[in-house]
């Protein structure tokens, strides 16, 4: 089942879902006037990637994600045929910062439905789109200011090709642009300082090697 915005410039009711600081999950009216060629487009390539999956659609009220992304939603994606674990992919950073109409978008793959995930994207969504100094791609790594989820030492990000999924997902190209979706791979700072020290390469090849459950919050450094 997917629970779709309509991709239209007329007026249209639909219902939106609201993510709150206390963990509830409200459903709302809301009265659409247009959603962006971009964020129609990824949100279809998305929808078809993960054919006979749950997709919903949510807002994320906490923190000031809107003054920088004012178009910014997060699908989120339930388990299904394609993968057992949960997918959310932010929607609206294209709008947001794109140059030369090519854009980004994050994802980040976790075990449940959990909202420190969408926290976790909204905080990169809002870095990326602040000055032009902030601009994120492959290689770079993102401070969460706290641990992935309670209890775990995974406390930054790094931006990845979505290894998990391959280059399907990764490019989304519609009549007019463009948009690259990354990886957010949850690291431990200790991984993190091996990847500045020693490069982006040897800490992908020490991953690999030790064959990481990339979706686990409570995994072991692999250095």
């Amino acid at each position: 089942m997917v629970r779709r915005i309509p991709n239209t410039t007329s007026a249209l009711p639909v219902t939106r879902s609201i993510q709150t600081g206390g963990g509830q999950l409200f459903h709302y009216s809301w009265i659409i006037s247009y959603m962006s060629e971009a964020t129609a487009a990824v949100r279809d390539h998305v929808e078809t990637f993960f054919a006979g999956h749950p997709v919903e659609l949510r807002s994320f009220a906490r923190g000031p994600i809107y003054r920088r992304v004012p178009s910014f939603e997060i699908a989120c994606i339930g388990p299904g045929p394609r993968m057992p674990l949960w997918t959310f992919v932010t929607l609206g950073c294209w709008d947001a910062v794109h140059a030369e109409e090519h854009g980004l978008e994050f994802l980040l793959v976790g075990p449940a439905d959990n909202e420190a995930h969408l926290e976790s994207l909204a905080m990169t969504a809002y870095y990326h789109a602040g000055p032009e100094s902030q601009r994120l791609d492959v290689g770079h790594t993102v401070p969460i200011g706290q641990p992935w989820v309670e209890g775990s030492t995974l406390d930054h990000d790094l931006v990845s090709p979505p290894y998990p999924f391959g280059p399907e997902l990764e490019s989304c190209a519609w009549r007019a642009g463009h948009a690259r979706l990354l990886w957010l791979l949850p690291i431990t700072k200790t991984e993190r300082d091996f990847k500045v020290a020693q490069g982006l390469e040897a800490l992908e090849s020490l991953i690999e090697e030790v064959g990481i459950e990339y979706w686990d919050p409570f995994r072991s450094s692999v250095v």
